[in-house]
C-alpha cells in the first residue's frame, strides 16, 4: 500500500465501502459526540469524514491533534446510516473507520481559522496566506484561476495562435505607468526594467515574421492599488496578429471571451458581434469610456434647454463654455425627499458643488430648477428626455469631462441605488475610435491619450492636414460589466508616421530613435501591419468568481500599500549588494 494515500478526500463512495484505504490530508475539524470522535479530512480534491471510538487503541493521538495539522488515517470503508448521510458532500454517504492514525506535521495554534467563514482582516490574511488559501472559496478562486488560463490557452492554440515567451529584464518604456528598474551589477549606473507589457517585444514578434502569437504574459508596473488592479504585478493574454484589421482582432478575440466567460459561468452573455460604442457616445451617454451596460440610464446633453433661462447658475455657466448632462431617475417621484438630498450631498463627495435635480408631474416640474427654469423649457426637457410625470433627473454643470465624469458616476450610482442593473448578466462591449491625443492641463502640452504605438486613422494625411485633438487611433477597448478587460490597437508599422506622431506629442527624432530604437530599426526593414489587444486574466477571473476585489484571485498578492506581508518585501538591501551594483540609498525628506 502508498505510504500516504491510497484515494484522495474526494475520490471514496457507497461503491467502496468495505476497502481498507489509506487517505491524507488536513484536519478541518473535529467534533466529539460522547462515544465517537468525528475527524474530517481534507485534500485539495475534497473531504471526508472519518472516525473513531473513543476505547479505540490510538484514540488519545486523534482527541490531541490540532485543526490543520497533516495526518494520514487507514481504515476501513463503512456506509453512513440513512439520517447521517450528508447530500452536499460528495464523499457524503460514507466514512472512514479509523484503524491507523499517523500524524505527518502537527500544527501550531493558528493565527486565523480554515474552517468556517469568518472574515479576518486583510492583513492577516495577507501575512498567513498559505493558511488562507486553504479556506474553500479561496481554493475554489485559484483553481478557477487555472482552468480560466487552460481555457484561453486552448482556444488560442485552436485559432492557429502560437505561445512565444518575451524578455523580462528589459529598457524603460512609456507605457503610461511607473516602471520597476533592475540595477545592472555588470553595468554600474545602468539599469533594466521590468516590462509593463510585452509591447514592443510582440510587434518585433510580428516583424520577425510569425504570424499569429499569444502569451500569458506576465507585466509589471509601479502603480497604486484599486479592487480591480493589484499593485506590482498582473497577467495578461497577451496576443497580435499580422496582416490585420481592426475587425480581424475583435473576430479573434471575442469567441475567447465569450466562451470563457460560458464555460465557467451560467450568466446570460452578450452574444458576439460585441456592440461597438465610440468614444465620444461613450463619455455622452454613460459619462465613461467603461460604461456598465447592465444599466439601462443613458446620460442626455440637455445644455441648449437650459442655455439663456431663467436658471442663472446653469446659464451663465454654459455661456463660460460649460455644458449641462442630465441623468434620468425614473419612478422616483415617489422618493421621499431625503434621497434627492442625499444625492446632492453625494455630489459635493465627489467635488462638485452639488447635483440638481427636477421631478416630472402634473405635466410640469416640481424642485428649485423646474420653478427657474420654466414651463416651456420644462416642457421641453421631457419631450428630450422621454421622461413623464414620476420620474424624476439629476443634472451635471460643468466644462465637458468634468460634466460627463460626474453624470457617469451618478449614472452608476442612481442604477444601483434603483436597483435598475440587470441580474445575472455579463454585457460586453468595445469602445471605439479613442483620440489620439489629449490635452495635459497640468503639463501644458499635448500627449497621447491612449497608446503610442497606434496606427492613427488616415495616417500620415491625417497627421499633417487635422488639428491633432481629432485625429482618431485604430485603437480600442473591451470592457465587461462597467470593468475594463483590455486595451489594444492596429499598430503603427511605417517610420515616417511614428516620427510624426511623436513628434506631436513633443519628441524629437533623436527622442524616438533613442528611446524607441529597437523597433524603429526593425520597421525599416519591413513590417507587416499588425494590430493586438491584451485581455488581463486577473480580471476575467475576477468577474467570473464573482469576487469585488482583484485580491481574491490572486495566490500570493501585495497588499494595497505595495508591501507583500508574507515574505516581508520590500526590504532593505544588505550593504554588500548595494556595494556590488554601486548603489547608494537616500532616505526620503520628512
Amino acid at each position: 500500500m502508498h505510504p500516504f494515500r491510497t484515494h484522495t478526500c474526494n475520490d471514496l463512495r457507497k461503491a467502496d465501502v468495505g476497502q481498507s484505504v489509506k487517505i491524507s490530508g488536513w484536519v478541518h475539524r473535529k467534533r466529539d459526540h460522547g462515544n465517537l470522535m468525528f475527524v474530517d479530512l481534507r485534500d485539495h480534491y475534497g473531504l471526508t469524514q472519518c472516525i473513531m471510538e473513543i476505547d479505540a487503541e490510538g484514540f488519545a493521538a486523534v482527541e490531541s491533534v490540532r485543526s490543520e495539522s497533516v495526518v494520514t488515517v487507514e481504515g476501513l470503508v463503512v456506509a453512513r446510516s440513512a439520517d447521517t448521510v450528508n447530500p452536499d458532500l460528495p464523499t457524503g454517504e460514507i466514512e472512514v473507520r479509523i484503524e491507523s492514525f499517523t500524524v505527518q506535521s502537527a500544527a501550531d495554534e493558528l493565527p486565523m481559522p480554515v474552517f468556517g467563514d469568518v472574515d479576518y482582516p486583510e492583513d492577516i490574511r495577507l501575512k498567513h496566506r498559505y493558511l488562507d488559501l486553504r479556506r474553500e472559496q479561496m481554493h475554489k478562486n485559484i483553481v478557477l484561476r487555472s482552468s480560466i488560463v487552460s481555457s484561453i490557452r486552448r482556444r488560442m492554440v485552436d485559432q492557429g495562435f502560437l505561445e512565444y515567451q518575451t524578455p523580462i529584464l528589459t529598457a524603460s518604456s512609456p507605457e503610461g505607468a511607473r516602471d520597476f528598474l533592475v540595477p545592472s551589477r555588470m553595468h554600474p549606473g545602468k539599469f533594466y526594467a521590468l516590462p509593463q507589457a510585452p509591447q514592443q517585444f510582440k510587434q518585433l514578434i510580428m516583424v520577425a515574421g510569425f504570424d499569429r502569437y499569444f502569451q500569458i504574459a506576465p507585466c509589471f508596473r509601479d502603480e497604486d492599488a484599486r479592487a480591480d488592479r493589484s499593485p506590482g504585478e498582473f497577467y495578461q493574454l497577451d496576443m497580435e496578429m499580422s496582416f490585420a484589421t481592426q475587425d480581424d482582432v475583435f473576430e479573434a478575440i471575442e469567441p475567447v471571451m465569450h466562451g470563457v466567460f460560458d464555460e465557467f459561468s451560467d450568466w446570460e452573455i452578450t452574444p458576439a458581434p460585441f456592440p461597438r460604442i465610440p468614444f465620444r457616445e461613450a463619455m455622452l451617454k454613460y459619462g465613461s469610456d467603461k460604461p456598465d451596460l447592465r444599466n439601462p440610464l443613458e446620460i442626455l446633453d440637455v445644455t441648449e434647454i437650459f442655455r439663456g433661462s431663467g436658471f442663472g447658475i446653469f446659464a451663465k455657466a454654459i455661456e463660460s463654455g460649460s455644458v449641462v448632462r442630465g441623468v434620468p431617475a425614473p419612478n422616483t417621484g415617489d422618493q421621499p425627499r431625503s434621497f434627492f438630498d442625499k444625492m446632492n450631498d453625494w455630489a459635493r463627495t465627489q467635488g462638485a458643488p452639488g447635483m440638481g435635480y427636477i421631478i416630472f408631474e402634473n405635466a410640469g416640474g416640481k424642485g428649485p430648477i423646474a420653478k427657474n427654469l420654466g414651463e416651456e423649457r420644462v416642457a421641453q426637457l421631457r419631450e428630450l428626455t422621454g421622461l413623464g410625470d414620476g420620474d424624476g433627473m439629476f443634472f451635471a454643470c460643468d466644462k465637458e469631462n468634468g460634466a460627463a465624469h460626474l453624470a457617469g458616476l451618478a449614472r452608476d450610482k442612481v442604477g444601483q441605488d434603483l436597483d435598475l442593473l440587470e441580474k445575472n448578466a455579463f454585457r460586453f462591449c468595445w469602445i471605439v475610435d479613442f483620440p489620439m491625443y489629449e490635452w495635459d492641463e497640468r503639463e501644458k502640452c499635448l500627449d497621447f491619450s491612449h497608446n503610442p504605438f497606434s496606427m492613427p486613422q488616415g495616417g500620415l494625411e491625417a497627421l499633417e492636414s487635422m488639428d491633432p485633438l481629432d485625429v482618431l487611433g485604430y485603437q480600442y477597448d473591451i470592457v465587461c460589466n462597467g470593468i475594463e478587460l483590455s486595451s489594444g490597437a492596429i499598430r503603427n508599422h511605417k517610420p515616417e508616421i511614428m516620427y510624426k506622431a511623436f513628434e506631436i506629442a513633443g519628441y524629437t527624432a533623436e527622442d524616438v530613435e533613442e528611446q524607441f530604437g529597437g523597433m524603429l530599426n526593425a520597421f525599416k526593414f519591413g513590417a507587416p501591419p499588425h494590430g493586438g489587444i491584451a485581455p488581463g486574466i486577473d480580471r476575467i477571473v475576477m468577474l467570473l468568481a464573482h469576487e469585488p476585489n482583484i485580491r481574491e484571485v490572486i495566490m500570493f498578492p501585495m497588499n494595497q500599500q505595495a508591501e507583500d506581508l508574507m515574505m516581508q518585501a520590500p526590504a532593505p538591501a544588505a550593504l554588500r549588494h548595494l556595494r556590488e551594483l554601486s548603489i547608494r540609498t537616500i532616505e526620503p525628506e520628512e
